[in-house]
């Protein structure tokens, strides 16, 4: 046993319960399991043993990613689970006390914890560094125990914090940590000692003779491992290599990495933070500067300058690692684990490299996510969860930020409310006052948000790891669900990045001109060098140029951009039936790419998909397989080829990347897809519209019936077929001269939703003193609207929006007459869609070999109804004809409108609309019809009342 004190630091006092430091270290992998436990006792009598049930008793399981740990027995729940919790800190050695956070009270704690790594106890804990130090114990002569300092300063977490609260610049230059942890040591002379001729540390008495012999007996085998690893080049100009790493088990690995990077033995490779998830052992290995080796004082801090200065920056190892890297660079996967003393490895393909590559950019993780890396794209639209497929924006957000080294990002949520009326068709609101909800990877709804928000808006920002702003999205959106709002500023955020990881050349002042279209503010240069610079660093197809501070990479060809990406020899077999993609449809594929060389003969697969299924218009896939999919009906199968495709790509998706590199050398190869189109299902209307109108044509349809009312100065609307009252609440919105609403409707499920959302609606508008409306009160009606009734005569305006198609075409006739001769408001509005435009919406294409030969008229017959349950859509010419006769018959003026598209170009108005207007005054005997029917009230709303 050893005879030395340890250095006994007093600067640190125990704050968190040991189920919060758990809960620290591994947030929700951490998963307790509490069990009953029954313990029975026997009550010993004269002749007799008599069983009696004890009190009731708790045990738990902590169930963590690398151990499993079971607590004793407790009265109480919370003592077993803080049990369990103790035991595992205990095993895994974690810290729990609190640093003092001064720099001297830091380093006094380093020297402790630099002691306490060469004791007896520490060699023989579960700790991935005595797993190092144990290896290092086969070795021969002075390095028989030698640690390298940079294997410290990777696998002891305790001590990289230790060397943050020193100096914070450690998180974006972890060299400085060897020179802290080489200075501690110094105050340690009597027990440990460096060398100064490797980057190293060892204890000056060896271990007692009996634990080191009873360690070797452990991996005591001859058998060898073979780790396949990455070799990544410093020059660019050569391409990155598989190699082989043979290791004894009776050696240290890293003995062979150095032998790998040219070096004598392991204390001189650097090593890197882990790459991917957090317990994940990928890392880079690489040779430390010559320079450092000569000057590791506190003040020496290497960075980027010298390391150019120096010819030995490794561009893409540095990319990927988010730290300088020097010289060549083993990108490996192996190292020790608390899970097992068996040395942990698993093999790095090149696959596995360009996959990591590709998951370093927002299209890249969505790539990913949907496991079509050839197929998909992140789409530009955030369309609900029921059409989004792949990760959601905001998970892409904070995956893109935990890739570079970013903070999480952070979420702030702005309450809106309508105000006053929109200008064109932006709607305007108002921030209502100052309550802004901060969250951190999380959404949620505090008593301190007013409940007459309607809508909200997110705010986010991006972080650099010390914590300095780097990026403010604001976008002027509001949105009614915070969800929404959420994801909507994550896309926003993603699409401006995803822009700029394509780009050939990125600088600063191109960058603050592109992010003002994104409602995106720039707020550190440092954006270039920490997040965008090297996006493409491979194969020798980037030129890095220092230039003030901005690295403008300049490409062969993009990391992600198709070229030539023109489809050639385009087939399409399969009979025509008639069932193709539309816009907001959403199209499910089977499909294959091939790597093909005509010459050779040759086709070896890359990427196989059996459902694909993506969103038509929004560019949630490659706009060529788009373009293929929407000449295709169901059943059919689709031939072509591209010129090339970003070798990148074929890398990420392919298995045999040396024959794949054997094909893409030919001069005739090319990419070839094969596509069956298995299924699309049909968007409602509402989707369809949304694919190519930006606000969509329901709510174009709003605004131009609000500015009817307000032109018109109306007091009164009847709203026709008013269903779950989407206008009526819509109109609450807006500060018109309305002072009562009525709607009907034959649907008492429709109304009965009308009247729960306009009852919560205005019931918060009167609670908040009548803010956004002057409306007085609101009656829904159940009944036909083809049938007369007292009850909806002397309205100064009616609405029949997008209602009478969902009606056979005699009824649609009958409702015009008796609204114009019976209900006679003095302004009627009437949509409906126009049959023309579908051809626009649904871009209906027949056949390839038809097409020339079809004219408009049977390219129209070839559109479908824009919804099932449309009974009839009718043409220009068919609108225009029912709403004349209809005018002339009842002495009405009509004009005609439209909203969506243009009526000057064809195929007009997506939306047609007419307007009756009378300029005559109603008698005051009012005309009562024979068979009047009374509508039952569903619901009223009266604010006298309330």
């Amino acid at each position: 046993m050893e005879t030395r004190e340890h250095i006994v630091v007093s600067h640190k006092k125990a704050t968190l319960t040991p189920k919060a430091i758990i809960h620290q270290n591994f947030g929700n992998k951490a998963s307790y399991v509490v069990e009953e436990v029954k313990e029975v006792h026997q009550i010993e009598c004269p002749g007799l043993s008599i069983p009696q049930m004890g009190p009731c008793l708790y045990r738990c399981t902590l169930q963590l990613p690398e151990l499993s740990v079971i607590s004793g027995t407790f009265k109480k729940k919370k003592d077993a689970e803080q049990s369990a919790a103790e035991i595992a800190i205990e095993k895994l050695g974690i810290c729990t006390e609190t640093i003092d956070p001064t720099p001297q009270g830091a380093q006094e704690s380093l020297v402790a914890r630099i002691d306490f790594i060469f004791s007896e106890k520490f060699l023989l804990c579960d700790h991935p560094l005595s797993g190092h130090i144990r290896a290092t114990l086969r070795s021969k002569g002075d390095l028989c125990g030698s640690i390298p300092i940079s294997v410290l300063a990777v696998y002891d977490a305790k001590l990289l914090s230790l060397c943050k609260c020193i100096n914070p610049d450690v998180e974006t230059n972890p060299f400085l940590v060897i020179s802290y942890i080489k200075s501690a040591t110094a105050n340690l002379y009597q027990y440990l000692a460096t060398s100064e001729q490797h980057l190293c540390i060892r204890r000056l008495t060896p271990y007692p003779q009996d634990i080191v012999e009873s360690l070797m007996k452990e991996h005591d085998s001859l058998e060898c491992i073979q780790v396949a690893a990455i070799r990544i080049p410093s020059s660019v100009e050569q391409s990155i290599e598989q190699v082989t790493l043979r290791i004894s088990l009776r050696e240290y690995y890293l003995d062979v990495i150095a032998n790998e990077l040219g070096l004598e033995d392991a204390a001189n490779v650097m090593i890197s933070r882990n790459l991917g998830k957090a317990s994940s052992e990928t890392r880079l290995f690489f040779t430390a500067p010559k320079p450092y080796l000569l000057d590791l004082s506190s003040k020496f801090a290497i960075g980027k300058e010298t390391l150019y200065l120096m010819g030995s920056l490794n561009v893409r190892a540095s990319y990927f690692a988010g730290q300088d890297i020097a010289g060549d660079a083993i990108l490996a996967s192996i190292g020790y684990t608390r899970k097992s003393r068996d040395i942990f490895y698993e093999d790095v393909s090149v696959r596995l490299y360009y996959r990591m590559l590709l998951g370093k950019t927002p299209g890249g993780i969505y790539k990913l996510s949907r496991e079509a890396i050839l197929a998909s794209e992140l789409p530009s639209k955030f369309t609900t969860r029921a059409n989004w497929r792949g990760s959601l924006p905001r998970d892409i957000l904070c995956m893109f930020c935990r890739q570079h080294r970013l903070s999480e990002p952070l979420f702030s949520f702005h309450p809106f409310k309508t105000s006053s009326l929109l200008s064109g068709s932006c709607l305007k609101v108002a921030e209502s006052g100052d309550n802004v909800i901060e969250h951190i990877n999380g959404v949620c709804v505090t008593s301190s948000m007013h409940s007459d928000s309607e809508l909200f808006k997110c705010e986010i920002k991006l972080l650099s790891r010390c914590g300095d702003l780097i990026i403010l999205c604001s976008p002027k959106d509001g949105y009614k669900k915070q969800n929404d709002a959420i994801q909507n500023a994550s896309l926003k955020v993603l699409s401006w990045l995803n822009m700029w990881f394509k780009s050939r050349i990125v600088t600063f002042e191109r960058l603050c001109e592109t992010a003002d279209d994104f409602n995106i503010q720039i707020y550190s240069n440092n954006i270039i060098s920490e997040i965008l610079a090297g996006q493409s660093t491979h194969n020798g197809q980037l030129n890095a140029i220092q230039c003030n501070n901005i690295v403008e990479p300049t490409y062969m060809n993009s990391s992600f951009d198709m070229l030539g990406n023109m489809v050639q020899s385009l087939k399409i077999e399969g009979p025509y039936s008639g069932v193709c993609p539309c816009n907001g449809s959403l199209p499910c594929i089977r499909y294959s790419v091939s790597l093909a060389v005509e010459s050779q003969n040759v086709k070896e697969v890359i990427e196989v998909c059996d459902e694909f299924e993506f969103e038509v218009g929004v560019g949630a896939t490659v706009s060529y397989i788009e373009e293929v999919v929407m000449q295709m009906s169901v059943g059919q199968y689709a031939y072509f080829s591209i010129n090339f495709l970003s070798s990148d790509l074929i890398f990420a998706s392919a298995g045999e990347s040396v024959k794949m590199l054997s094909l893409l050398s030919s001069k005739d190869c090319c990419v070839e897809y094969e596509i069956s189109l298995i299924k699309v299902a049909e968007p409602p209307e509402e989707r369809m519209e949304q694919a190519l109108f930006s606000p969509p044509l329901s709510k174009q349809r709003v605004e131009f019936g609000v500015q009817q009312i307000l032109e018109s100065h109306a007091t009164t609307l009847i709203d026709f077929g008013c269903g779950s009252g989407s206008l009526l609440e819509a109109l609450l919105n807006y500060p018109t001269c309305l002072e009562k609403m009525a709607g009907v409707d034959i649907s008492q499920k429709g109304l009965t939703r009308a009247a729960k959302v306009l009852n919560s609606k205005l019931s918060t508008n009167s609670d908040a003193g009548g803010l956004w409306t002057g409306v007085q009160s609101v009656i829904l009606y159940e009944g036909s609207i083809t049938n007369f009734g007292s009850q909806l005569q002397g309205f100064d305006i009616g609405t029949c929006l997008e209602v009478i198609e969902h009606m056979e075409e005699d009824q649609a006739c009958l409702f015009g007459d008796v609204a114009l001769s019976f209900f006679r408001p003095r302004i009627l509005i009437v949509s409906t869609p126009n049959f023309e435009y579908n051809v626009v919406l649904q871009k209906s294409n027949p056949p390839a070999q038809e097409q020339e030969e079809l004219d408009d008229k049977t390219l129209l017959q070839s559109c479908k109804f824009r919804n099932h349950d449309h009974k009839f859509e009718w043409t220009r010419a068919q609108f225009r004809q029912w709403a004349s006769d209809l005018s002339t018959r009842h002495n009405y003026k009509v004009e005609f409108s439209g909203v969506g598209g243009s009526a000057d170009v064809e195929p007009g108005y997506a939306s047609q609309i007419a307007v009756f207007k009378r300029d005559w005054e109603l008698e005051d005997d009012v005309l009562k019809h024979a068979d009047e029917h009374h509508y039952n009230v569903i619901w009223e709303w009266n604010s006298r009342k309330e």
